[in-house]
């Protein structure tokens, strides 16, 4: 399960954090999280990005948040995202492909997103987290393939774990640099009655590379019309608990189906939860108190009880 994402500085080392946290793995069985957060960038074409500075969480959070997850046994992704400050989504970040004069660049950029990503790098090493994602979404990015290779081998010298990089949905086989990479994963919001479809052509990808693959971001908000288009968190619709169940379902046992697929980080868990008595009338993607939290918690004893036999 992914926790704490859109969390803000001085949202995290609180006991309301600690409770979200300690209720996710009560409540789901989950026994990996990714702790997620964001650093801003002014716009889709803006080439630095202040992560020192508000809104994204300090290293102290960061930390805390860590520990946090190991004390409850699970194991630990720490997933540095960027985003937009002007709402633009990340998968749009895009420069032109041969320099032009006054013009931003994506060397610029990539020097500022490498110095990000390096820097809380260190942290996953000094607190054994088991994985750090080094990416999330980033459409556009994807076909920079040289500096994605030099990053990664950046990465490597500072931090020993496995390494992954969260492409966006639809995008498995537009990377050409898996190889380079422990652990292929992406967002796996695919319409409910697609999953065939989709696995099949994933498949091919983790074929191709020979890694290990899951799912780095799942899932469905709980509302009305979300099960055939689960990527998008404005559709409108009433809050339907029932359909954002008929969807784990559906992805829980098409997924199964697949040896290679080696599981998920449900989307997502907040670090301010609502009180379970509100969960009829949300209508996010978090599952707290709705049908599909029973429904990932037997999935997840089920693929325990599984393992040990």
């Amino acid at each position: 399960m992914t926790w704490g994402f859109m969390g803000v500085r001085g949202t995290w080392m609180t006991e309301s954090a600690s409770m979200s946290m300690r209720t996710m793995a009560e409540t789901t069985g989950v026994n990996w999280t990714a702790i997620a957060f964001s650093a801003w960038q002014a716009t889709a074409f803006s080439t630095e990005i202040p992560y020192w500075k508000d809104l994204t969480v300090t290293d102290e959070e960061v930390i805390w948040a860590i520990q946090n997850a190991k004390s409850l046994g699970l194991k630990v992704c720490l997933k540095p995202i960027v985003n937009c400050e002007d709402g633009t989504w990340r998968a749009h970040i895009n420069f032109f492909d041969k320099d032009v004069p006054c013009e931003p660049k994506w060397r610029d950029w990539f020097a500022s997103y490498r110095n990000y990503i390096l820097h809380f790098a260190q942290i996953p090493e000094q607190t054994d987290c088991e994985m750090l994602c080094i990416g999330c979404e980033m459409v556009q990015t994807d076909r920079r393939e040289t500096e994605w290779r030099d990053l990664i081998s950046e990465v490597r010298k500072v931090y020993s774990g496995l390494i992954t990089y969260n492409c966006d949905k639809y995008q498995e086989d537009n990377v050409a640099w898996w190889d380079a990479l422990d652990v292929i994963s992406s967002s796996g919001y695919y319409p409910i009655h697609d999953w065939d479809q989709q696995l099949d052509r994933i498949e091919k990808v983790v074929q191709q590379f020979n890694k290990p693959f899951f799912f780095m971001e799942a899932g469905c908000p709980s509302r009305t019309g979300s099960s055939a288009i689960p990527n998008d968190w404005t559709l409108e619709g009433e809050a339907n608990q029932a359909e954002q169940a008929d969807f784990y379902r559906m992805m829980f046992d098409k997924c199964g189906e697949r040896d290679w697929v080696r599981g998920f980080m449900l989307w997502d868990w907040p670090a301010q939860l609502y009180e379970r008595e509100q969960a009829a009338i949300d209508d996010g993607y978090c599952i707290y108190g709705k049908e599909a939290e029973a429904i990932t918690a037997q999935a997840y004893a089920a693929k325990r009880s599984a393992m040990k036999s």
